[in-house]
């Protein structure tokens, strides 16, 4: 292989966030809520440190022959920014945050949040996955995927 040919490499960049929500589905009497959710369901909400929450995302592409970079750190850096912490840091999810509420904000959904968010600002087909680590024990892997046939 030459030189010159791209090679496929991943890129991942971790940053971490602080914010509280409920987990509270409308479409459950508050009965049913405490019972799916229990501590969670909390009317006051809970916090969790996103490594509390960290959040990874990993780009895979092609290396610029040029550059030797599947992508500039500061500009991913620059994206994640304005994608995961300028609208989820230090926020009440479910208060602050339009998209939660319609949404329960799980784990899983805040790692599809996460996923739009930076697929609106990176080129196109680059981000490969997104890990949310909810506490060390828990993580959520999204990688795009709309939906499962039942």
């Amino acid at each position: 292989m030459s030189p010159r040919s791209a090679r496929l490499a991943r890129l991942s960049r971790s940053v971490t966030f602080s914010a509280c929500h409920r987990l509270h589905s409308k479409s459950l009497s508050d009965e049913e809520n405490l019972k799916l959710f229990g501590k969670c369901n909390n009317p006051n909400g809970h916090g969790h440190n996103y490594k509390g929450r960290r959040v990874i995302s990993i780009l895979a592409h092609g290396i610029d022959p040029v550059s030797g970079m599947v992508m500039n750190l500061t500009d991913l850096k620059e994206y994640m920014q304005e994608a995961i912490m300028e609208p989820l840091d230090h926020k009440n999810l479910d208060k602050d945050v339009p998209y939660f509420s319609e949404v329960v904000s799980t784990t899983e959904n805040v790692a599809v949040f996460i996923w739009d968010s930076l697929q609106k600002l990176l080129p196109q087909g680059i981000l490969y996955k997104v890990e949310v680590h909810e506490t060390e024990q828990n993580v959520v892997v999204y990688k795009g995927e709309q939906t499962i046939v039942k």
